[in-house]
């Protein structure tokens, strides 16, 4: 066996900081894997203490004056969380035959077309196994979902100790993979936000990360990518260095929740397609490379690894995870934003839930509030830009930066500061102000200064105000960022009901006006683009008129594709309340007024 057997054909993936940072204790009983993020160590500290006194399990604090204290919180808190998986494992699989419904609850979830639910039932029909037999039956397959972690690869600051600089392997990012990598879980960690070569290079030191003879690996590694060519690239990378990528987890450029990492203009369909087209090519390319290097590392070499392809961002409706499972031969699909009104799956505090289930097309948007620099999916009213608001009003722009997981700014400094900092925004607006600025164009860069929120503690506070966990440096304003899918959902439903969706085994929780997952990614690409191009100093540059055309050409050429994709599977569209060659084609007209403006300058 390469990899534990995956029960659901969806999983759920990371989001922000603390909305999953316990799911693996809530749903991998129930056979469902999920993400955690190990961004900050200060909240799953927190989060150990709250889980150990439930427990009742040991616990001595992990101060931030021990030697390599963030590598240790992981590893302590993933330990922990799989403890606590195993203990509920096995509870429920000794409670057959007594009162307790657990059984029956697990086998419900699963899909109907499951091995393991066919046989169950087949049982329960006939009754004619023994009872210690079936127990022993379930013992073997009865899994738990998988505990996976994520680390986004830039959010690797440097760290220090009396002011001097330690080494590489005291990086956050470093940390936080030593700390899964020295943990008890059988999971998988999730690499997000592009390429770190110096992170790959460390994933040698642990041998975890090899496979014995039979492809078995103790931890794997899923490799979130954004389109074909940038899964062969990071997958040779990192085979060059004796290390499989066990799945390539696809995401919408923009059609996602949190950070968005647009494509120009590459969409979901025909991303799919190609992973379709050459998953053999890939996986050849990458094993080959992979032996090479496992025969001068004198390791051993497996006859064959698994290697999964899953896809998530914006996906809603029963029909459209059928159809992407079977036409593009997904392993998974990765269901986010809609879980975000299960508490039973997710942390998250009243104020945030209830805006979310009211939350409207207009009130999710794509922001500028991310330190990072990149776009943010967020909603409106949330109370961390309330504070935000607040501080500027009070002329005190910025935030002290408490956590410093987002610290990637040398502008006005020798050591890294965060662009939502205090500090950051008073020196730069400082030189907005004293710069040679027409007044307008200084009113639009200071307010784009003034945008960045400190998400580090925003997007953590949430699980301390759902688990009455005292805030001390941290303020209580709460950051969320949900995908444009959340538009489309608005009841908080149990864990039972949103896989009965997921499945189609109830009407569904989606709105019947909901646009398919292809069309609402496309609107989104023509309105990014429309901004880009509005936002571009006039006259628009060569290079930027190429930028514009290749964009604009390969949105075309994704509506092509979805053009004979409908007229070849007609009848897997049908259930839209709307047409949808229609929509195709009113979007299509859309961007040929969106990119008429683009001229190429005079020389």
């Amino acid at each position: 066996m390469n990899s534990p057997k995956q029960l659901h054909s969806f999983h759920i993936p990371v989001m922000g900081i603390a909305y999953t940072i316990d799911s693996p204790v809530k749903v991998a009983q129930w056979g469902i894997s999920s993400v955690v993020s190990l961004v900050d160590d200060i909240l799953i500290e927190k989060m150990r203490k709250l889980y150990s006194m439930k427990f009742n399990l040991p616990f001595q604090e992990i101060t931030d004056k021990m030697e390599d204290f963030r590598a240790k919180r992981i590893q302590m808190y993933l330990d922990m969380m799989d403890t606590i998986v195993k203990k509920n494992m096995a509870e429920m699989k000794e409670s057959f035959g007594q009162k307790s419904d657990q059984i029956e609850k697990y086998m419900a979830m699963l899909p109907d077309f499951s091995e393991v639910k066919q046989k169950f039932q087949l049982y329960m029909q006939q009754k004619s196994t023994d009872i210690e037999d079936m127990k022993q039956w379930l013992q073997e397959h009865l899994m738990p979902g998988s505990i996976d972690v994520n680390i986004m690869t830039k959010l690797d600051k440097a760290n220090y100790t009396n002011g001097e600089k330690l080494p590489t392997e005291y990086n956050d990012a470093h940390a936080a993979l030593r700390g899964f990598a020295q943990s008890s879980v059988n999971g998988s960690i999730v690499l997000s936000a592009g390429m770190n070569p110096m992170l790959y290079s460390y994933f040698e030191n642990f041998d975890v990360f090899y496979p014995d003879a039979d492809g078995n690996l103790s931890k794997r590694i899923i490799l979130k990518v954004s389109d074909y060519r940038s899964a062969l690239i990071q997958g040779k990378m990192l085979a060059k260095k004796g290390i499989w990528i066990s799945e390539y987890r696809i995401e919408s450029g923009l059609n996602c929740g949190g950070h968005a990492f647009a494509t120009d203009g590459y969409l979901l369909g025909p991303i799919l397609q190609e992973f379709k087209d050459n998953r053999a090519t890939l996986y050849n390319a990458v094993f080959e490379v992979l032996k090479q290097s496992l025969l001068q590392k004198g390791k051993v070499i497996p006859n064959a690894l698994d290697m999964r392809v899953t896809a998530q961002g914006g996906i809603g409706t029963a029909e459209e995870h059928d159809f992407l499972i079977e036409q593009y031969q997904l392993d998974s699909l990765g269901w986010g934003t809609p879980f975000m009104l299960v508490p039973e799956a997710v942390t998250i505090d009243d104020n945030t839930l209830q805006l979310l289930k009211n939350a409207k097309e207009d009130d999710l948007y794509l922001s500028n509030i991310s330190p990072l620099g990149v776009p943010f999916n967020s909603v409106r009213g949330n109370t961390k830009d309330e504070e935000k608001q607040k501080q500027i009003e009070a002329g005190k722009p910025g935030f002290v930066c408490t956590k410093k997981y987002a610290v990637l700014n040398t502008e006005f400094t020798d050591k890294a500061v965060c662009m939502a900092s205090r500090q950051y925004q008073k020196s730069k607006l400082e030189q907005i102000s004293s710069s040679e600025m027409d007044t307008e164009q200084k009113e639009r860069e200071s307010k784009l200064v003034q945008e960045r929120s400190c998400i580090c503690v925003g997007l953590g506070t949430p699980a301390l105000i759902a688990n009455n966990i005292e805030i001390t440096t941290e303020n209580e304003g709460v950051s969320v960022c949900p995908g444009p899918n959340m538009a489309y959902f608005n009841k908080i439903v149990s864990l039972r009901t949103m896989t009965d969706h997921i499945y189609k085994r109830i009407p569904g929780l989606a709105r019947t006006d909901r646009p398919h997952v292809f069309l609402k990614e496309l609107s989104i690409y023509i309105d990014y683009l429309q901004k880009k191009i509005e936002e571009t100093a006039k006259p628009i540059t060569d290079k930027q008129v190429k930028y514009f055309e290749t964009f604009n050409q390969n949105l075309n050429k994704g509506i092509e594709y979805y053009y004979e994709l409908s007229s070849q599977y007609r009848k897997k569209f049908d259930y839209l309340a709307s047409d949808f060659r229609a929509d195709l084609g009113r979007l299509r007209s859309r961007l040929e007024q969106v990119v008429a403006d683009v001229h190429t300058p005079a020389n």
